[in-house]
């Protein structure tokens, strides 16, 4: 573990107390928080390579972003005071009506987060007029809808017609996933992406930003 990635690479094996203390001594050595930050970004891309690799579960995935919140709020009033804490882009995130579950679309927006986007959650049984307010009044680089129910294909397809109608469409990139979703789904529906896992779409969101993967 070299100097320059023990950051990244203890955020990334979840270890609490060895990130708390590598920010600090940063800190004590002037190094800038948006470089801090950055690190600490890279370690959360990795836990989600890891999680994809089935090399950590849910619990090490939602640990880290436990920890990687808790640098946030101790590097955000610096970051406030150098200007430097403009979020990467902005991401709309919903589960799709008629469809309640939001584990998996609650990682994504950790991860999201964890990479530095700013992310609106509008939660589960989203209608597709709710995508449509939200984007509308936000105007996100992403949005994202989740279905894990093959009954719920319909509101996938209807959110994107709504978008349609209200002349959106063209402004913003869709995703979709969830145990339901497909590549198939997305053709059919006119989605820009399929993410088979939560790594796929923070890597999808970060190519939009020009985020390294």
């Amino acid at each position: 573990m070299t100097q320059d990635n023990s950051l990244a690479e203890a955020l990334a094996g979840c270890y609490d107390e060895q990130v708390q203390r590598l920010v600090k001594e940063r800190l004590a050595a002037g190094v800038p928080p948006a470089e801090i930050l950055a690190e600490c970004n890279r370690g959360m891309i990795e836990l989600g390579e890891r999680f994809a690799r089935q090399d950590c579960y849910i619990p090490e995935l939602l640990f880290g972003g436990r920890i990687m919140r808790t640098v946030v709020g101790e590097l955000a009033p610096m970051l406030q005071e150098s200007d430097a804490a403009e979020p990467v882009g902005k991401v709309v995130m919903g589960t799709v009506q008629h469809d309640v579950h939001d584990i998996g679309k609650d990682i994504v927006v950790m991860m999201l987060r964890g990479v530095g986007f700013e992310v609106l959650d509008l939660g589960v049984d989203v209608p597709p007029e709710k995508f449509v307010e939200a984007i509308g009044q936000h105007r996100p680089t992403v949005a994202g809808m989740s279905v894990l129910l093959t009954t719920c294909y319909q509101s996938v397809g209807a959110t994107v017609e709504a978008l349609r109608r209200a002349g959106l469409r063209e402004g913003v990139s869709l995703m979709v996933g969830g145990a339901a979703a497909s590549e198939l789904l997305r053709v059919n529906t006119g989605c820009d992406f399929y993410g088979k896992t939560a790594v796929d779409g923070v890597k999808f969101a970060g190519r939009l930003v020009a985020i390294d993967d």
